[in-house]
């Protein structure tokens, strides 16, 4: 692979290197176009194949057979001529493919004819009582510790929340020796008949096997609390218990030193919705999602969407996207025309069929409850800010506002994650409070940079003439 010198333009940007960055990457390198991929991590991988060389864990059998099928994908990438620059943070991405970028605590700004955008999915916010205690964190950042590092936590600990990645932790979590205090599921009682309708799909799909594996070999070594409807962590310096109540009426406090939460994931938006592509409320999945076209291709022309981050889908769905993406953006850019785009394609739309089988049937099954959606009372809702539920029901109470009017009444999504962990809360929160659907209240109004960046790397830009006139005339 190329050095880390950065030219001035290329063909192809790829922000992300998971699953589907990696493939787009490949795929695109594979058919000549220059080509050059920006990763905020130290290693290619993303979330589900981090630290796919050098994890410490070597035992094939704790991480499973999902994390080590990616070994395959890591191995081209990196074989493949695409430029890759890791512990890159993209900052901001023009309409037209002018690039920012940090790396080295310098920041530089590039153009790309074209760009895809692969940065995946994060996890839905579970904005609970008690969420921002020490010792609560949630499983997809327990399971980055566990992968980079071979880290369990030590002492009483508790999982608790719904979706495959819930059960898929636990297992994981298990075979590394850890210990689970209680795994408590609030999955709703309900959801399991609103899925059955497809069923079929999910027979049908690897799912199927992989789910009941990981629910058989979780339940024969774990105590699994069902039903849970409350939830609440508890202490003062830092968490010592986690009280849940049971659809039963059942109310137990739990001793606890790590609360690991997880409710789902969604498309980690933020870049996507700075550039101005469109975006409308998913219902099924809860969450906003990009418009795009069969190839990924996004509202605004330079810009195709790959992976989770156009929609929740998994990682050999992923894959099969950024095949999908690079090979229009080959057509678009003339190195293939569209009969030779449509047939290189014909394996990766199969894939992604194949992968998107049962997909309905899971997101309807672990489709999060409304109550641990929308918070309440003094839970922070705005944990940047500092802005707890009541702030944001109180100000919806005096007029009909969107999460762009309660920035400026409470500076909810102001803070350095500009909205990453409070979006989707305060979206819902003022869609209930008007009874409205979401997409009439819309996402926060993203602007550059996305990410923090720092003063200094911005005074290291290089300076045009017309930039020190613009100075000196000021």
């Amino acid at each position: 692979m190329s050095g880390p010198l950065l030219k001035d333009s290329y063909e192809l940007a790829v922000v992300g290197a998971g699953p589907a960055g990696m493939a787009a990457a490949t795929q695109a390198a594979e058919l000549g176009i220059e080509t050059v991929v920006f990763d905020e991590q130290a290693m290619p991988g993303g979330q589900i194949y981090r630290s796919m060389n050098e994890t410490p864990l070597r035992d094939p059998a704790i991480l499973g057979e999902a994390y080590w099928r990616g070994a395959a994908l890591v191995e081209a990438f990196q074989r493949s001529a695409a430029q890759y620059v890791p512990q890159a943070t993209v900052w901001t991405v023009s309409r037209e493919g002018e690039i920012g970028v940090s790396v080295g605590g310098a920041v530089r700004l590039l153009r790309a004819k074209r760009v895809v955008l692969a940065t995946g999915a994060l996890e839905r916010p579970f904005p609970i009582g008690g969420w921002t205690l020490p010792g609560v964190m949630t499983a997809g950042a327990a399971q980055i510790l566990l992968k980079s590092a071979a880290m369990v936590g030590s002492g009483r600990v508790v999982l608790a929340g719904t979706g495959p990645l819930l059960w898929l932790l636990a297992a994981q979590y298990l075979r590394a020796g850890g210990a689970l205090t209680a795994i408590l599921e609030t999955t709703p009682r309900g959801n399991l008949g609103r899925a059955l309708a497809h069923l079929p799909g999910f027979l049908a799909s690897g799912y199927l096997r992989e789910g009941f594996a990981l629910l058989g070999e979780v339940r024969r070594r774990a105590n699994l609390v069902r039903s849970v409807i409350a939830l609440r962590a508890g202490g003062g310096d830092r968490l010592t218990d986690v009280t849940y109540r049971t659809a039963g009426g059942l109310e137990v406090t739990l001793r606890a030193d790590i609360l690991l939460l997880h409710q789902g994931v969604v498309p980690n938006l933020n870049l996507a919705v700075a550039i101005g592509c469109k975006h409308v409320w998913n219902e099924v999945q809860l969450c906003f999602v990009p418009v795009l076209d069969a190839w990924g291709q996004s509202s605004v022309e330079t810009v195709a969407i790959a992976g989770d981050g156009g929609g929740i889908a998994g990682a050999v769905a992923a894959e099969a996207r950024g095949h999908l993406a690079a090979l229009d953006a080959a057509c678009r850019l003339g190195s293939i025309d569209a009969a030779a785009r449509d047939r290189l394609a014909a394996t990766h739309v199969g894939a992604l069929r194949e992968a998107q089988r049962g997909r309905r049937f899971l997101d309807r099954l672990f489709r999060p409850a409304k109550r641990f959606r929308l918070a309440r009372g003094r839970t922070l809702v705005c944990r940047c800010e500092e802005v707890t539920a009541r702030q944001v029901r109180d100000a919806a109470a005096l007029e009909r506002i969107g999460p762009n009017q309660l920035k400026a009444f409470l500076r909810c999504g102001m803070g350095p994650c500009q909205g990453r962990l409070c979006g989707l809360t305060v979206t819902e929160m003022l869609a209930d409070a008007h009874g409205v659907s979401p997409d009439d209240i819309g996402y926060y109004r993203l602007r550059p940079p996305v990410k923090p960046i720092t003063v200094g790397e911005l005074a290291s830009l290089p300076k045009s003439e017309a930039d020190i006139a613009a100075v000196e005339r000021s």
